[in-house]
């Protein structure tokens, strides 16, 4: 009658027990005693109860509770109302919820001992209060232990200001060292601190507020609630252990027991947690347990399909590998395929078969042996592994197999002459080594070394190369590489072991005679690995790489009929034993002259097809592209000016698409064009006179751009004549380009067609489409004041004009000094300290009453301050501009000069003659100075170069001094 009663009385109990399998009777007739407010008679009840479940079940009684500790409900002592002082105890993580274990470490010693004697004393209580987060950090982000630690440290009222108000008092069931465990039974809230360490506080006991069991609402989300339980329960294991042990030990299953329930179980953050604690509200608490149990359905079906799809791709990989077991099993058994070894085996074999003849016999006997010892390997093991791959770099190997050389000379040279503009010295090298192949009719292979600054081709002239001798070509960087295995390949004990660079080379391009450009040969690294410099002694040395060795093979291979061609910037940076085996070709930079030819006739081609310009859409005058070349790209190299080629005519294109240009083919233009071909002959014909018109119209349109140029080729290379023509065409493009445009116009609406604006770019509207000029004039003074002289530099641009200036700066008996400025480096000091020597003597000599040097003290400084400078050419410079300053004369107008010298006067030869004396043109100077030595270097110079200049060549500076201070007298000019 009892268990019916029950039954009667918790409808909630009745659908929940259908969750275990609709065994509701059975599960009434466990222990319905619970942990907390449970009435007196509801206690007898309980026991009357309990003892009728023990006759039919006695193995559930007690050992249910114990044996799930971890969320079970166990029968708690009723008479827990006189706890109004309790021992806070801190949890970090979860709050505790009536009816639930917890177990706690407890390592602050002094609170475990008083849990200890609180519990011998039978008041075995305490307050479980959850910790609040610390102000500024996010509860949903996981943090190691450090916040643990913080909270261990916290004492009397620092703790207490961290713990949330309401809690759990807890019933302390065990202690095993410092760990606790609690067993939840009513809701407290605390009202003071009793007791600071351990912290004890005083609390009230809450209950529920009143509420009516039959309102449908409350009805209706508890249902809900016990509905998504099921849910939960069909696709999550974890919750059906939960809910067996709860039902064992509950004894009524009401409405706030079924919210704590749900909230306890449910994996939600622990702020949510602790809002379900402290609602003391029914029907808020029920709907708040009815979201945390909705997001935990949303994480079980997560979950299931998570699983799901890991479930079915592992099923589908174990099903794909037993069918291919299967299939291969099926193949070998009727004889379609062969096992793994036999099928490398044959093809490695097949492979060398059609290079027998030419392959050399001890690189066959190695093939052989490996073959054999591939057949004795396990197919598992790693030595099969290793032998496999390097059969495989043996037999891929173009053993013999060389490409067939064009040696026609004038074939070369239009190839050469085609892609590159100048570049004589590097052309006459490559047809000698033709001419060489043609008359032996066989090549050997060469080292060349091209070297010179960045931008003047040396690259993409190797590629230039291979096509003129039909070469296939190979391009490596050896720049910052460190490791000799690079070159020389990696041992085969070695794990991901790989051949040389060479042999992939070999292996890439499948001749043995291919050109190979190594670049960068100048900055090659040096690390622990070894030296690459040294490496590449054997590679580049025509009599050691007939027998190269590479680790990785272990077989010699002959490169004697590889060209290589290597790139540097700075051949000093070379070692000696390796620049001592290549050629080199000295590539200085390009001249104006040169770059305004490379502009028009490559740069400016390529750049505006690139961009999908018409020739008749744009025109770029001469005196633009000057300016561009002045102005903007003095380096010795076009790489910057093809930049800034490209800028325009990308501004150009947007120009042109802003006023609605389209270059693109019409769609109904191309359906003609389709019907045209599939008709009859004449449209074919029509076709092809077509063709001739819009190739006549690219030839005269061709015609119109380079025509100009070659008219003012000579007046583009006089810097003063450049600058009459510059502001001569400052107006007139505007004007051609308005009639230009109405011409078009009216052309074109007579034609039916859209109007084209002609897009004309000059030396007026250069600055609108790559702004401000980088460079300025180098010129400061149009007449030298005393104390002041020109000399020339080389740069890394190509060449610059910079001024020597000398000033005294005291005056007295015996205070000769010199101090120096401009950023000068060790050589340029020591060439000061010769120039004062020198001036001094030669002043004595001039004028011996002059005691200047002795009584003066010098400043000498070379403007730019902020770029270094170094190098002994400033030396007659020096001494110049100190006699200047020393007699009170100014020098000569429109004089440089550049040379090295001695103690004694003599003038020592320099380089960069070319690159100085493009730097004097354009700045004006009609009168140079140059050592004697130096005179063939300047007889090499192009005609337009050398043109209009007054050279002079000297031995001793006492030449110098009659030119600089004596207009009269005369010296060898050229």
């Amino acid at each position: 009658m009892l268990r019916a009663a029950a039954a009667l009385r918790s409808p909630l109990l009745r659908v929940l027990g259908t969750l275990r399998g609709g065994r509701s009777s059975v599960l009434l007739g466990r222990r319905a005693r619970f942990c907390s407010n449970s009435s007196d008679t509801e206690a007898a009840a309980a026991a009357e109860a309990e003892a009728e479940a023990k006759a039919e079940d006695a193995t559930v009684a007690e050992g249910g509770a114990e044996g799930n500790a971890s969320s079970a409900i166990v029968p708690t002592n009723p008479q827990i109302e006189d706890c109004l002082s309790v021992v806070a105890l801190p949890l970090p993580h979860r709050p505790l919820f009536p009816g639930f274990y917890m177990p706690i470490y407890v390592k602050d010693q002094k609170l475990l001992q008083a849990l200890i004697e609180n519990r011998k004393r039978s008041a075995s209580y305490a307050g479980a209060f959850l910790v609040k987060d610390e102000e500024g950090t996010d509860p949903n982000i996981v943090t190691g232990s450090d916040s643990e630690k913080s909270i261990d440290d916290l004492k009397g009222k620092d703790l207490l200001k961290r713990l949330h108000e309401v809690g759990t008092l807890a019933q302390i069931t065990s202690i095993q060292g410092d760990q606790v465990v609690l067993l939840g039974h009513r809701r407290l809230r605390i009202t003071e601190m009793v007791e600071e360490d351990p912290l004890t506080v005083k609390v009230d006991h809450l209950k529920e507020k009143p509420y009516n069991k039959d309102d449908d609402v409350i009805k209706a989300t508890s249902f809900e609630v016990i509905s998504t339980l099921r849910e939960v329960l069909r696709t999550s294991s974890l919750w059906k252990d939960h809910v067996q042990t709860y039902t064992q030990h509950i004894g009524d299953f009401n409405y706030p027991r079924l919210a704590d329930f749900g909230a306890a179980i449910s994996g939600a953050n622990k702020l949510l947690c602790q809002e379900v604690l402290e609602e003391l509200d029914v029907y808020k608490r029920l709907k708040l347990t009815l979201e945390l149990v909705k997001k935990e359905m949303e994480i079980s079906k997560l979950q299931q399909s998570i699983a799901k799809a890991i479930e079915e791709k592992i099923s589908g990989d174990q099903r794909r590998y037993l069918l291919n077991e299967q299939l291969k099993a099926i193949k070998k058994e009727l004889g379609l395929e062969t096992d793994d070894k036999t099928a490398l085996s044959a093809k490695f074999r097949e492979r060398i078969e059609s290079k027998k003849d030419k392959c050399p016999p001890h690189v066959l006997q190695v093939i052989e042996e490996e073959l054999t010892k591939l057949q004795l390997l396990e197919a598992s093991s790693s030595e099969f592994n290793v032998t496999r791959n390097y059969l495989d770099w043996l037999t891929v190997l173009p053993w013999g197999n060389y490409s067939d050389e064009n040696f026609d000379v004038h074939h070369a040279q239009k190839i050469l002459d085609e892609d590159h503009y100048g570049l004589s010295d590097v052309k006459e090298r490559i047809l000698e080594f033709i001419a060489v192949g043609k008359l032996r009719g066989t090549s050997q292979g060469k080292i060349i070394c091209l070297s010179g600054p960045p931008g003047v081709g040396k690259t993409s002239i190797g590629r230039s190369i291979a096509c003129a001798l039909n070469r296939q070509f190979y391009r490596f960087s050896v720049g910052g590489l460190a490791d000799v295995a690079e070159i020389k390949g990696h041992r085969r004990t070695y794990v991901g072991a790989m051949p040389g660079k060479m042999v992939q080379c070999l292996k890439s391009v499948g001749t043995a005679n291919p050109l190979v450009l190594i670049d960068e040969i100048d900055k090659l690294g040096r690390g622990h690995s070894g030296d690459p410099a040294s490496a590449l002694l054997e590679l580049l040395d025509p009599e050691q790489n007939v027998n190269f060795l590479d680790h990785y093979l272990d077989v010699p291979i002959d490169l004697s009929k590889v060209l290589f061609v290597c790139t540097a910037n700075v051949i000093e940076m070379i070692p000696n034993p390796l620049l001592d085996r290549m050629e080199i070709i000295a590539i200085a930079g390009y001249i104006t002259d040169e770059k305004m030819h490379i502009a028009r006739d490559y740069l400016e081609k390529n750049t505006r097809e690139a961009c999908g310009i018409k020739p008749e859409q744009v025109e770029v005058t001469d005196a633009a592209l000057l300016a561009l070349i002045e102005n903007y790209c003095r380096e010795a190299g076009v790489r910057n000016l093809q930049k800034q080629i490209e800028k325009i005519y990308r501004k150009i294109a947007l120009q042109l698409v802003r006023q609605g240009v389209s270059n693109e083919p019409d769609q109904e233009a191309l359906s003609v064009t389709a019907n045209e071909e599939t008709s009859s002959g004449d449209g074919a014909a029509a076709k092809d006179e077509i063709l001739k018109d819009s190739a006549a119209e690219d030839a005269s349109v061709t015609n119109n751009i380079i025509n100009p140029a070659s008219e003012e080729a000579n007046e583009v290379n006089l810097a003063n004549e450049a600058v009459v023509h510059e502001g001569h065409t400052t107006e007139a493009p505007k004007e051609d380009s308005v009639s230009e445009r109405k011409d078009t116009d009216g052309a074109k609406e007579g034609a039916g067609d859209k109007a084209i604006e002609k897009v004309v770019v000059d030396s007026s509207n250069l600055g609108d489409f790559v702004g401000k000029p980088v460079f300025q004039a180098e010129r400061i003074y149009e007449q030298t004041p005393v104390g002041v002289v020109m000399g020339l530099a080389w740069t890394a641009m190509g060449g610059s004009t910079l001024y020597i200036e000398t000033r005294r700066v005291e005056e007295g008996e015996g205070k000769g000094a010199l101090v120096l400025t401009g950023q000068l480096g060790d050589v340029m000091k020591e060439s000061a300290q010769i120039a004062q020597t020198v001036g001094r003597a030669i002043l004595l000599e001039k004028e011996p009453d002059n005691q200047f040097f002795a009584n003066s003290k010098l400043h000498l400084h070379v403007p730019a301050g902020a770029t270094p400078k170094d190098g002994p050419s400033a030396g007659c410079t020096m001494i110049t501009s100190m006699l200047s300053l020393a007699m009170g004369k100014p020098v000569k107008k429109d004089l440089a000069m550049t040379g090295e010298v001695t103690l004694t006067g003599r003038i020592l030869p320099i380089g960069g003659v070319k690159e100085k004396t493009i730097a004097a043109r354009r700045s004006a100077i009609k009168t140079l100075v140059f050592p004697s030595a130096n005179k063939r270097d300047f007889d090499e110079l192009a005609s337009n170069v050398k043109e209009g200049l007054e050279v002079h060549f000297v031995d001793t500076y006492s030449e110098i001094y009659d030119l600089a201070f004596q207009s009269d007298s005369g010296t060898e000019t050229s």
